[in-house]
């Protein structure tokens, strides 16, 4: 004995369609590369910052290495690199499902 839930099989699948479009946007959203370029990114102005900042009492503290301007530079370039690999290779859309064979 089934009972009428008021849904039906067209329904369903228009929403679970709907849910994988949404879930996919989510996945977009937070891609690692963009969360990890963007922080190394504001890490790396930081820190680089303070590298120019630096008195040279910390330059000679380093071994006459400015340490924090390098770093930061470091960390610049590899954020960068995160974000253009992103804009170059975004994630692809999700592939629509295949359908289960029957006419509608």
């Amino acid at each position: 004995m089934s009972e009428y839930s008021g849904y039906s099989e067209k329904d369903v699948q228009r929403e679970v369609t709907e849910l994988q479009s949404q879930s996919a946007t989510a996945a977009r959203i937070f891609d690692l590369r963009r969360i990890i370029g963007g922080l190394f990114v504001l890490y790396g102005v930081i820190v680089t910052i303070a590298g120019i900042t630096d008195g040279q009492a910390a330059i000679d503290k380093a071994q006459g290495v400015n340490i924090n301007l390098w770093t930061g530079l470091g960390m610049l370039l590899l954020g960068i690199f995160f974000l253009v690999w992103l804009r170059l290779r975004p994630t692809p859309p999700p592939v629509p499902p295949e359908g289960d064979g029957r006419a509608e």
